[in-house]
């Protein structure tokens, strides 16, 4: 016989997990719709997170025609 485990948002009660789903994205900090200082400042976070070759080819992989 199985035992039935105790973890993971599928064995939480349904009013548990529609709390937990209506917090949406807002605990990760990532909709920047209203806040244009902190998309600016996201953007260019990012944008130094990248390797320089990647920075020089620029969008050149986006363009490429895929069979």
């Amino acid at each position: 016989m199985a035992s039935k485990s105790n973890r993971g948002f599928a064995s939480m009660d349904k009013d548990k997990q529609r709390a937990i789903a209506s917090m949406g994205g807002r605990a990760s900090g990532g909709n920047f719709a209203n806040d244009r200082q902190k998309a600016s400042e996201a953007g260019k976070k990012g944008a130094a997170a990248q390797p320089i070759e990647a920075k020089r080819r620029g969008g050149e992989h986006s363009h490429v025609r895929r069979s």
